[in-house]
This record gives C-alpha cells, sequence and structure tokens, in this order.
C-alpha cells in the first residue's frame, strides 16, 4: 500500500490539467511518473493509441469535468459505479478513473520489458464505457479521517498483540520507504486539492505503512516458516483486513476530493 496507484496520479494530475492549473506537459510527466511511457487506447475519435497529453485534451473536449479513482478488491468494488464489463476489468487489475461528464473509464494494463536490474515499464489505459452514477462505498473527507485515526490505533494494536516490534529489516525497509514518501511533502496530491484531502492521504499512507510491515516476509522481523506458522501469518492478515479496507477507502477519499468539491459547488 505504500505504492502510490497509477490510477491515482493520473485522476490527480488530471484534474490539475482540468482545472487548468498545470500544464499538459507537467500532468503528463507526473502521471507518468517512473514508467518508460503511457498511452491510452480506445479513446473516441482516435483510431490507435495516443499519448497522454492528447488523451487528456480529448477527454477535456469530450466534456470531462474531473477524474475519480476507484480501488476495488474481491467483494468490495470500491470507487466502481458499472456497468459490469467494466467492473470486471478495474477488479482484474485492481484500479481504474472514471471521467466525470463523458461516462468513461479508464483501465491500466502493464506491460514489462528489459533484463532484471533495466526493466521498462509501459502502461496501456483502456478507455471503456462507465455508468454515470454515485461510487460505490466512497466516504467522505470527514468520515475517511475519523476512520483512518480508528484504523490507526488498530493497525498499532494487532502489530504488538502479534509480536510484530517493527525492528526486522523488512519492517525497517518499508517505514524507510513510507519516510521517503513523507519527505516529498505536499506533492502526495496535485495542485487543486484541499489540504483535509493532503491529511488524509498522507495518513491512509501511513497506515499502509504499517500494514505492510505486518504482511512483510519477515513480519516485521521474523521470518516465515519455523518461527511464525500458517496460523499466525494467516491469523495476521485476518486482523489487518478491515485496516487495509479502511485504508484503501481513505485513499480513494482523497483522491476524489477535487471532483466531490466542484459537484457540491
Amino acid at each position: 500500500m505504500l505504492d502510490e496507484p497509477r490510477s491515482g496520479r493520473l485522476a490527480a494530475w488530471g484534474n490539475a490539467l482540468i482545472a487548468g492549473l498545470v500544464s499538459p506537459d507537467e500532468a503528463a510527466h507526473r502521471i507518468t511518473g517512473d514508467d518508460a511511457s503511457h498511452r491510452v487506447a480506445d479513446l473516441p475519435g482516435e483510431s490507435g493509441p495516443v499519448g497522454l497529453t492528447l488523451a487528456l485534451g480529448r477527454l477535456r473536449a469530450l466534456g470531462a469535468s474531473g477524474l475519480r479513482v476507484a480501488l476495488p478488491t474481491p467483494g468490495h468494488p470500491l470507487g466502481l459505479s458499472g456497468p459490469p464489463e467494466f467492473n470486471a476489468r478495474a477488479l482484474e487489475t485492481g484500479e481504474a478513473v472514471l471521467a466525470s461528464g463523458v461516462s468513461l473509464g479508464l483501465v491500466p494494463e502493464v506491460f514489462e520489458a528489459g533484463p532484471r536490474g533495466d526493466v521498462h515499464v509501459e502502461v496501456v489505459w483502456r478507455c471503456l464505457p462507465v455508468r454515470e452514477a454515485p461510487p460505490a462505498d466512497v466516504p467522505s473527507l470527514g468520515e475517511a479521517e475519523r476512520e483512518l485515526a480508528e484504523a490507526l490505533r488498530e493497525a498499532t494494536e494487532v502489530l504488538s498483540r502479534l509480536d510484530v516490534a517493527g525492528s526486522g529489516p523488512v519492517a525497517q525497509a518499508a517505514l524507510e520507504a513510507y519516510r521517503a514518501r513523507a519527505e516529498r511533502g505536499r506533492e502526495v496530491l496535485a495542485p487543486g486539492y484541499p489540504p483535509r484531502a493532503i491529511r488524509v492521504l498522507e495518513l491512509a499512507q501511513r497506515v499502509g505503512a504499517l500494514i505492510d510491515i505486518a504482511h512483510g516476509p519477515a513480519g516485521g522481523g521474523r521470518e516465515h516458516g519455523a518461527a511464525v506458522s500458517a496460523s499466525e501469518i494467516a491469523a495476521r492478515a485476518e486482523a489487518l483486513r478491515p485496516v487495509e479496507r479502511t485504508a484503501r477507502r481513505a485513499q480513494v477519499a482523497a483522491y476524489n476530493a477535487y471532483v466531490e468539491h466542484r459537484e457540491r459547488g
């Protein structure tokens, strides 16, 4: 959960572009991140895949007023609104972007090539029809912030109860990854987002860091295997499942805050 979802980058910087707060080139650069390239396929009016700058401009010309994120998992269609074909694609990848105002959605297909240590990642966003309806199970920012505060306490208690002290190498690596993200400051979201959305996303990432520590192969300092039984691993996963669900809901609420705020006027 420490990794920023590609759908989050696309929605955040796409919204900043729609709002006129960043240039098309900057938005495309921020969305691409460390990937080699991003293209959009099956976009209305285009015969083949196009680059991000053209795709975002076309979506805006088609009437897109904002971009939302969906982070669904089996049994939890978080952020989705249908139809079933789009939901199935989004569930397969675990993320998607929905454009308000044009009834279109984007699902990423990720391709990797190259030897270990020099892997190039290319992303193709498939454009599909979506249903204009309220997204599933997305809380308000206020709800998400309250739920996260409780989830943070629960995650800490679970780590202590399961003897995950946070002193092992994997735990330290997870914490360092979180600190590195935190040091990037307010760039966790693009310009135009309210401070509360930034705060909620940062807290969701902190909860995600604790979840990664507990789920890591060293379990926060103990190797899976002789030291940690299968039943203990299962108990850990079960205990952390509602915490992870809360953190994902908060992520979606933060990324979608721009559209929610705009629609409230």
